[in-house]
């Protein structure tokens, strides 16, 4: 067999360019070897940067949908300007939206966070009893003959006349007050354990600023700030304590000692009759306090909260008020119809009415605005200034919003919410023309209000917009949850699609 010699023409150029020297050291070797590797870390370095920027290309960017309102603080206004108590109202507000989006599109995360709402819900017993407290040491010092109120002003006449009508309360009264004294403790020790860090709002009562109450014994409301995750903490503080069984609840050490359910539990019978005493709803009714209409209200289910083994319902956890302080982005993965499932970024802005001027730089690039503006607030003030109308606040809000340059690509969606306490405020006889003077002699019904106030809104969105933009308006109530289940599918549907839209991808 012939064998055919090799020559330079019959090799590779390819070979030979990576070929190492002729004559090369072993030195030399262990040198070329080591750039090689090197210049191949680096290569593939900016191969992997390369493919992260072209997936980041095709991904879709996140929905993002900013949630916006009034501080949801307010106090009830009588015809004598007494201004009684500090209300928080936030059911169907911008929480309870968060907490919707939650519940439809992440069940098991909602179901997670149950141990958290439930010290919640727990502490919004123990401060409705301590406003009806309060209430009860109102009319004590009234019809005490030492009482430290003086008439030295009209305005102190009245209010002394007012309190003419107090209730005279019995023995049996005052024995369930001092009973019901440890939820007052019950009350100190939930905030410790939701807000370890002592970030306690103490909102001055003019209930207590107007009788003298000790400042100690005013309502106090517990807020967190937005950027301090209380849940995880709270459930840090649940998961040292050894769990009774693996059936419990998530979360839950029903075992634990120092568990407040317990006391709520030997004070459930006391509370009950408290709640539903004649003379006790008589004093809250000439002091104009309406805890039904509050959020956070549980009153009427205290036999079913204060059990042992009480674990928070959907629906409780929809009613829970917690306030929050700072700017809060919660993070959802939301499938929209048929369409794939997209990440949504969902911004809370919570703080001081003050506050509203600065965030709007910084949201420039959000898809949507929800803004809620509860129409059941027509007959309160603010607390940060008690001048102003909350209905009017809100207005004047939505104005500021819906004329915001930075914010003309942004879709603006309504919510009048709080329309089931309306509707019951104008059956009650409130008349609405009284506080908006405008309404003038139209009908005092639901039907007539609702639809004057969302004209009035969306003829300021027309007006006011720097380009023309949809009007998007929805009614919602705080009872009707399926109904605001199918309100919340509709949103998202418009937002993903203006999303698209954007993008040039629809």
């Amino acid at each position: 067999m012939t064998h055919r010699s090799v020559t330079s023409e019959d090799e590779d150029p390819l070979t030979l360019a990576i070929a190492p020297p002729p004559n090369e050291t072993p030195t030399q070797r262990d040198q070329r070897l080591a750039e090689e590797k090197k210049a191949k870390e680096i290569s593939d370095s900016i191969d992997e940067e390369i493919n992260v920027q072209r997936l980041a290309e095709k991904k879709e960017n996140p929905v993002k949908v900013l949630l916006l309102g009034q501080s949801e603080s307010g106090i009830f206004l009588n015809p004598l300007h007494i201004l009684l108590w500090d209300s928080t109202f936030n059911v169907l507000g911008k929480t309870t939206t968060l907490k919707n989006f939650q519940l439809i599109n992440s069940p098991k995360a909602f179901k997670a966070e149950r141990a958290s709402w439930r010290a919640v819900i727990q502490l919004n017993v123990a401060r409705s009893i301590r406003i009806i407290i309060d209430a009860m040491t109102r009319a004590q010092q009234a019809s005490s003959p030492n009482s430290p109120l003086a008439p030295d002003s009209l305005d102190d006449i009245s209010i002394l006349d007012s309190e003419n009508e107090l209730p005279t309360l019995t023995a049996e009264h005052l024995k369930l007050k001092m009973r019901l004294s440890p939820l007052l403790q019950v009350e100190e020790s939930l905030w410790r354990r939701l807000s370890p860090s002592s970030a306690f709002e103490s909102e001055t009562s003019h209930l207590a600023s107007i009788t003298n109450v000790p400042h100690s014994t005013r309502p106090k409301e517990v807020y967190v700030q937005s950027s301090m995750a209380w849940k995880s903490t709270f459930s840090r503080l649940l998961s040292t304590s050894t769990r009774s069984s693996v059936d419990s609840d998530p979360g839950i050490d029903f075992d634990d000692p120092k568990d407040p359910g317990v006391i709520l539990n030997n004070c459930a019978e006391d509370m009950i009759k408290l709640w539903h005493d004649p003379t006790i709803r008589n004093l809250l009714n000439v002091l104009r306090i309406r805890l039904e209409d509050t959020p956070g209200f549980f009153l009427d289910d205290l036999e079913r909260i204060t059990e042992l083994r009480y674990v928070p319902s959907d629906d409780d956890i929809l009613k829970a008020r917690l306030k929050t302080m700072g700017v809060s982005e919660h993070r959802f993965v939301l499938k929209t119809g048929n369409m794939v499932s997209r990440d949504w970024r969902v911004f809370d802005v919570g703080g001081a009415r003050s506050l509203r001027a600065a965030w709007a730089p910084f949201f420039e690039f959000i898809d949507a605005i929800i803004f809620l503006a509860p129409l059941s607030c027509f007959d309160q003030s603010l607390v940060e200034d008690p001048s102003v109308n909350r209905l009017e606040d809100s207005i004047l809000l939505w104005r500021s919003i819906v004329s915001n340059q930075l914010l003309q690509k942004t879709e603006l969606i309504l919510f009048l919410n709080k329309c089931d306490i309306l509707e019951a405020k104008l059956e009650s006889g409130i008349q609405f023309s009284k506080w908006v003077i405008s309404y003038g002699d139209r009908p005092n019904t639901f039907e007539g209000t609702s639809k004057y106030m969302k004209k009035k809104f969306g003829t300021i969105h027309k007006h006011n917009s720097p380009t023309p933009r949809t009007f998007y308006c929805h009614f919602t109530s705080v009872t009707d949850i399926k109904s605001t289940f199918q309100i919340l599918e509709n949103v998202k549907d418009l937002i993903v699609r203006k999303s698209l839209t954007d993008s040039h991808m629809l």
